[in-house]
């Protein structure tokens, strides 16, 4: 007779073979009801609405949103296809936020459907689908991205609301920014008969500087024998001259929310003292905060280390050999590897104190700081050598988050953008803040993104005479809520405002970080 771990056993293969064939959204009757059960008591799975599952770790802590936002496109990939089959599409509003490249979890997704019943169905972490019950665009507008049916770029962006001209200004000038030709759009017009909308994008793209596009909208209109008037649907010009000829749309969606929000960073945060005339003194005061950084820094990213582990591995008196579980290894490697990026990192910061140019020494030198950081690693068989192999060549989540990470070919679109923006930025405190920031919303490695965005924050913090600053372990949470804001709803206000306090009282000479003795 077979024993429970045996049983569980047989579930979790049943399982594991859903998981193996791409299946993120799991239907009740893909189990017979003992599996289903088995692997319900265990934590395996968890329900999302009756009859519908996602897989889970069994330790998940309860309210931890990550194996559901992580599961959220799958799952509504086949939930929807089981329902409706090919019968459905999601809102033109919600595919023009895709087409941007904005993949965050929606609060509320938008269906149509002609057997629609006009009723939300809830799901779980307080997020939604509604089906509109609604006639589908034709066939030819329609496409799968991300596993679900929506409207192609075109449709999207003709039948997008007026109002996400305003409210999510910086995902419709990325959107229109991918259209190569007037044509593109005027199919969808010109067939709808859609002369207002096409007087609203004529404008739109006039605000845009693309007057070409402009006129053509304009001027083939008005040939079929439609009276097209122009209106800008923009509350403001747009900002700065943008690539037309960028097929990526992270790049101009990064270069868009860099200028939207270096404003509200200026706003807040410290004025910069300026480079220190001694610079010996500066790289003294980082070695001696160096136990308090890596002990918070570390700490935020759930491993458990002390003072004493610290101070043993930065000395030399740590041994491998002493550690006597899996665990106190994997601490003691990232202690470790921790000694040795502050130690590139003081590098590159002794060339910034001399006045070359903070983003061009971390574009050359942030690859040397991942390296040492999981060096250790790989030097007692924790991790592969082909860990250090640098950017990710796969997806990436971040834990709790809405946001979804850049996938990993557009990495190697915005990384070198990333630093033309450090190099060309004149305020030490955007550079600061926006290099650890779109550092963490890109996430460009599988692991250390967290330790190395603070890393560089700490540069750019150096490049304008800042002090050293360390982001309390205490403070974990507003810190998460604060990038959390920025990634998914583009307020950076809220983590301006929180470096900017640590910052402050730096230089005050009062800083926050403390360790806590027991």
């Amino acid at each position: 007779m077979a024993t429970p771990g045996e049983k569980l056993a047989e579930s979790l293969e049943k399982l594991k073979a859903l998981q193996d064939s791409g299946v993120l959204g799991i239907k009740a009757d893909d189990f017979t009801r003992v599996h289903r059960e088995r692997l319900v008591e265990h934590g395996f799975i968890r329900e999302v609405v009756r009859g519908w599952y996602i897989s889970s770790p069994p330790d998940e802590r309860q309210g931890d949103s990550t194996s559901w936002y992580t599961s959220f496109w799958g799952f509504c990939s086949r939930h929807l296809e089981d329902r409706y089959g090919e019968d459905y599409c999601i809102s033109a509003e919600q595919s023009l936020v895709i087409h941007a490249g904005n993949h965050s979890v929606p609060h509320q997704l938008i269906i149509r459907a002609p057997k629609g019943n006009n009723m939300p169905t809830n799901l779980l972490f307080n997020t939604s689908l509604f089906v509109m019950k609604s006639t589908l665009p034709n066939k030819a507008e329609i496409e799968v991205k991300e596993g679900v049916r929506m409207v192609n770029l075109p449709s999207a962006i003709v039948h997008c609301p007026a109002s996400m001209f305003q409210t999510n200004a910086t995902d419709v000038r990325t959107a229109l920014l991918l259209i190569q030709d007037a044509s593109q759009l005027l199919a969808v017009l010109l067939d709808g008969g859609h002369s207002t909308i096409a007087g609203r994008l004529a404008g739109a793209y006039r605000n845009l500087e693309q007057d070409k596009i402009a006129n053509e909208l304009l001027k083939s209109m008005k040939a079929a024998g439609y009276d097209v008037r122009e209106t800008d649907p923009f509350e403001e010009k747009t900002p700065l001259v943008l690539d037309t000829r960028e097929r990526s749309p992270y790049v101009n969606r990064i270069r868009l929310m860099w200028h939207k929000m270096r404003k509200d960073i200026i706003e807040v945060f410290p004025i910069p003292p300026g480079l220190p005339a001694d610079t010996d003194a500066y790289i003294i005061k980082m070695e001696e905060i160096y136990t308090m950084d890596a002990y918070h820094s570390l700490s935020i990213e759930k491993y458990r280390v002390t003072p004493e582990l610290i101070e043993r591995v930065r000395t030399g008196a740590w041994d491998a050999k002493e550690n006597e579980t899996d665990k106190q290894q994997k601490d003691a490697m990232a202690a470790k590897g921790y000694w040795q990026a502050f130690n590139a990192v003081k590098e590159s910061i002794q060339r910034i104190l001399k006045g070359e140019n903070a983003g061009t020494v971390v574009d050359d030198e942030h690859g040397d700081w991942y390296r040492e950081l999981f060096a250790p690693g790989v030097a007692v068989g924790l991790l592969k050598p082909s860990d250090l192999a640098g950017y990710r060549n796969n997806q990436v989540y971040i834990s709790q988050s809405k946001h979804t990470p850049i996938n990993k070919d557009g990495v190697r679109d915005v990384m070198p953008l990333l630093f033309e923006l450090l190099r060309k930025e004149e305020h030490a405190g955007v550079r600061a803040v926006m290099g650890h920031f779109v550092f963490v919303f890109i996430h460009p490695y599988m692991d250390g993104n967290g330790r190395i965005g603070r890393f560089l924050m700490n540069a750019m913090l150096a490049s304008g005479g800042y002090p050293w600053t360390v982001i309390p372990v205490e403070e974990r949470e507003r810190y998460m809520k604060a990038l959390e804001a920025a990634s998914v709803d583009l307020d950076i206000k809220p983590f301006a405002e929180f470096l900017g306090w640590l910052v402050e009282e730096g230089i005050k000479g009062t800083p926050v970080a403390t360790i806590k003795t027991e």
